[in-house]
């Protein structure tokens, strides 16, 4: 999988926290001699600032690695976390944190998430993400909603290609109910859906409204994995005004990635998954 921005910046800020700890050095003391405040260094150790090279030069003064041969990958890493996002152009529109999690979504190799209410955004229509960015974000103008459509486009980008991302959902049976915008576009949604559910890097599962008890509730979650063992799992979940809540402990990520699986063991299979989305699709013959 590709190794962007968002990963070099995750790998470089867990090296600079581990060299500051390995000689004893507080956060606000290293913070102080950079002439930043502590919460700037802070989001640079988890990943969630770029660091910038004159930074870097201190630190690594500070931490005394001297050898070129240490020092070149951490520089290296620098100016590789600086880059720009895709998504950059339309950032300001994207709720906080979100642009974060795109950048990781696009460099992890396997991707569990748990929807309710739509349909996750790998797996839509450009029609129906318009209709739901609609009803989302009716503070945007017209112009705006395209910009944040063409992002969802772009998104799924993840899904093709020689190394495409694993990707496991499921749906809540909600998801499949709520109309958003015509019946036209939510049936084309739905046959859109199966056609991903067919691909063998995609698993879909719906969890039904009715029936036995569930295990578990919760709410929308995504956890995201990586090819390199040394870049630990995350998951994001949603605040209240579509936030991106990125979790990296890994308790946090071990919790919901029980619940997951629990929800998952709750959910109808792939096969039942399909011939409930043909059904509602008014098109059962689809789902063979």
């Amino acid at each position: 999988m590709l190794v962007g921005p968002m990963v070099r910046r995750r790998r470089l800020g867990s090296e600079l926290r581990r060299l500051r700890e390995a000689r004893a050095l507080k956060l606000d003391d290293v913070a102080s001699r950079l002439g930043v405040a502590p919460s700037t260094l802070s989001r640079i150790e988890t990943g969630k600032a770029p660091t910038k090279t004159s930074y870097l030069t201190v630190m690594l003064e500070l931490y005394q690695v001297d050898d070129p041969a240490l020092r070149q990958p951490l520089l290296e890493m620098a100016r590789e976390g600086q880059r720009k996002g895709w998504w950059a152009d339309v950032d300001e529109l994207l709720p906080a944190g979100f642009g974060r999690y795109l950048g990781l979504e696009s460099e992890a190799s396997d991707l569990r998430a748990f929807t309710v209410q739509t349909i996750h955004g790998l797996l839509r229509t450009e029609s129906y993400a318009t209709a739901v960015i609609a009803a989302e974000r009716s503070d945007l103008t017209a112009a705006e909603r395209e910009r944040l459509v063409s992002v969802q486009m772009r998104r799924r980008e993840v899904l093709l290609g020689t190394d495409p991302i694993q990707l496991q959902v499921i749906l809540d049976e909600s998801s499949l109910l709520r109309s958003l915008g015509s019946p036209e576009i939510m049936a084309g949604q739905l046959e859109h859906l199966l056609a991903a559910a067919r691909r063998p890097t995609v698993t879909v599962q719906v969890l039904r409204l009715a029936g036995d008890p569930l295990p578990v509730l919760s709410g929308p979650f995504a956890i995201l994995s990586f090819a390199e063992s040394g870049d630990p799992d995350l998951a994001s979940t949603k605040g209240i005004r579509g936030q991106a809540l990125i979790a990296e402990r890994g308790a946090d990520v071990r919790a919901l990635s029980d619940v997951f699986d629990a929800l998952s063991q709750a959910a109808l299979g792939p096969a039942d998954s399909a011939d409930l989305i043909g059904d509602l699709a008014g098109n059962p013959a689809s789902t063979s």
